[in-house]
């Protein structure tokens, strides 16, 4: 196993979400500048994708350079985003890239519940161990996730099928961040209640 390096906070959080910045504003520049090319005319949102996917997977070469590590959720998401992505660009159609994340929270969903059938606490390696929680946290987490990540999915696919290019872009870089980041601060009395006993914590 790659031994993990640590890396300053700031740089990983730029290097987590620089390539979905990148998107946006790609996209906001781009989106009243289609380009013709090959006898096709591409619009603002596959240029925009264009950009994004070659951003991303230097984002994460970099990450994976410098930490030597990827969590499993950073990898199937390069590699959703690499596939779609890809598709989008090549047949010039936003909707592969748009049903992206309907993909990967049921995929998420999927493999958690499957889990928890077979009372696996693949939640903690998903989420790379990031949070000291007793199993029992981790069975209620998981529960809760699979749910939330049902009803990202569901959201998703209201947004991009019933609303502009705009509102997704917006839903996607700001909306799905705050919801994420949402849930987890409200979790926080499940941290706080199955936080591991004194006699769980590694002696120094």
């Amino acid at each position: 196993m790659a031994e993990r390096k640590p890396i300053p906070q700031g740089l990983k959080l730029a290097l987590d979400f620089g390539p979905l910045v990148v998107f946006f504003a790609a996209f906001f520049l781009l989106r009243d500048h289609p380009v013709s090319f090959g006898g096709e005319t591409y619009g603002g949102f596959v240029l925009a994708t264009a950009v994004f996917v070659p951003v991303l997977m230097l984002s994460m070469a970099v990450l994976w350079r410098l930490s030597g590590h990827l969590a499993p959720m950073q990898v199937a998401t390069l590699i959703l985003v690499t596939v779609f992505g890809g598709l989008s660009v090549w047949f010039n159609d936003p909707r592969f890239f748009k049903m992206k994340p309907t993909l990967i929270y049921l995929l998420f969903a999927g493999l958690l519940g499957f889990g928890l059938l077979r009372g696996k606490p693949w939640l903690q390696l998903v989420m790379d161990g990031a949070i000291p929680m007793r199993p029992e946290g981790w069975a209620i987490l998981t529960k809760r996730l699979v749910g939330f990540f049902l009803f990202l999915a569901v959201a998703n696919e209201v947004i991009w099928r019933n609303f502009s290019d705009v509102t997704w872009v917006n839903f996607k870089t700001f909306g799905l961040t705050v919801l994420l980041m949402g849930f987890f601060a409200a979790q926080s009395p499940l941290f706080t209640r199955f936080a591991p006993e004194d006699s769980d914590k590694p002696e120094a």
